[in-house]
């Protein structure tokens, strides 16, 4: 699959330059302060008592620390004991989430999310090279055609992996090119709604570009694919591609800190995103959308709170109002839906805000976007799952940077009778 790059690039950083940003990573206050396990203001005490020392941010809005300082504290209030016994704690430059929504190595997902490719989000995880117009080419696999999207996916992986002879090359541009071959073979094992599915053509601005990660998956999920439809599903790509420490990623960095190989440690991530609460959250979504529809919203909230006692697609651990990711993708359903499944999306927002239900999240947006596009009811965990692969990739390789084994949780013991 081949990109036209549109958007400010880079190359893989050098030995001396990744050594440089491991000593000068920087944390904002609320992470320092989670790492400590303590409060805002015990974190400015320590400050004020000189036990760490506050840096000003470059807008000098904020107060920065460094993370070698944090750990090292951290260590002192243990009593400098090591981490071998206890949980690693995670440092990361990937992707920092905010109250506007994921933020990729500094740009927002959700600029990203209707300026580029998803390839080329891809690379600025992986801090590729974005301008690389090859890579993306699927192995050469042929799928049992009794198996269903979610398992062909799996299949993929692991027959990919069986037959690379070199699986275990972890440095990391053999890494990158393994994770652009994967993606590419994910989407191409996918069954297709109609006999001849050709990618349509997607055009971003003044760049026009085809074969495209978006592109192909689209023509794999919907009978009728078209360039808007496209944009949509790249957007979705962009924004579900990394969550920062989400479940399937402690996967497959626990994965990686024992240094199994990319493939094996996808697999990881695609054993926990399988799960309903994960990666199948827009299937309950796209679900309620059904029921909303037959049954009307008032009805369909009732029955999925009497049966699940929560409503998917709504609420989030992290953002306290609206989903960010959730926004753009309402937007895309508002200019793709019909009218009437519009409508009644509209009319569940409206109930559940009445009610006071906490507000609605990407699930609910990913869940509305394949049900508006006439898609399977699994075509959301699908998307997730591919998606995700960018992120579990980035987290992969920048887990191969720390000492290797270094997760390594302690059960408190209590006797059954």
């Amino acid at each position: 699959m081949l990109i036209n790059s549109i958007s400010p690039g880079g190359t893989r950083r050098n030995e001396a330059e990744r050594d440089s940003e491991l000593v000068t990573r920087m944390l904002e206050s609320a992470d320092a302060a989670r790492r400590l396990g303590v409060k805002l203001p015990t974190l400015y005490a320590y400050v004020s008592r000189g036990l760490l020392v506050s840096h000003p941010a470059p807008e000098g809005r904020r107060s920065l620390f460094a993370a070698e300082d944090v750990e090292a504290l951290a260590k002192r209030s243990r009593g400098g004991r090591t981490t071998e016994t206890r949980l690693a704690t995670v440092t990361t430059s990937t992707t920092q989430l905010r109250d506007d929504g994921p933020v990729y190595r500094g740009t927002p997902a959700i600029e990203l999310a209707t300026s580029v490719p998803y390839e080329q989000a891809a690379e600025l995880l992986w801090r590729g090279d974005p301008q690389a117009a090859s890579g993306w080419e699927p192995f050469a696999l042929s799928p049992p055609t009794t198996l269903g999207a979610s398992d062909r996916l799996r299949w993929a992986v692991v027959m990919a992996g069986a037959g690379d002879p070199l699986r275990s090359d972890l440095r990391p541009a053999s890494v990158v090119a393994v994770a652009r071959r994967l993606v590419a073979t994910m989407v191409e094992v996918l069954p297709s709604p109609r006999a001849t599915a050709p990618a349509p053509a997607l055009e971003l601005g003044a760049n026009r570009w085809e074969n495209t990660v978006a592109g192909a998956l689209t023509a794999r999920l919907a009978s009728d694919p078209d360039t808007d439809l496209v944009r949509a599903v790249n957007a979705a790509l962009i924004l579900l591609a990394d969550h920062e420490l989400a479940t399937s990623t402690v996967a497959v960095r626990v994965a990686a800190s024992a240094r199994a190989n990319l493939y094996d440690a996808l697999l990881a991530g695609l054993g926990v995103v399988a799960g309903p609460l994960h990666g199948g959250a827009s299937q309950l979504a796209y679900g309620l959308m059904r029921d909303a529809e037959e049954l009307g919203p008032e009805r369909a909230l009732d029955e999925t709170l009497r049966w699940q006692q929560r409503l998917p697609g709504f609420g989030h651990s992290v953002y306290q109002g609206d989903d960010p990711r959730f926004t753009v993708l309402k937007a895309f359903v508002d200019e793709l839906g019909p009218p009437e499944r519009r409508q009644v999306l509209d009319s569940l927002l409206a109930l559940a805000a009445e009610r006071g239900i906490p507000g609605p999240n990407v699930d609910l947006g990913l869940g509305a976007l394949t049900r508006a596009a006439g898609m399977a009811d699994d075509a959301g965990r699908t998307i997730f799952t591919i998606a995700r692969v960018a992120g579990w990739t980035a987290h992969y390789l920048e887990e191969l940077e720390e000492r290797p084994i270094r997760y390594r949780a302690r059960a408190v013991y209590a006797s059954r009778p």
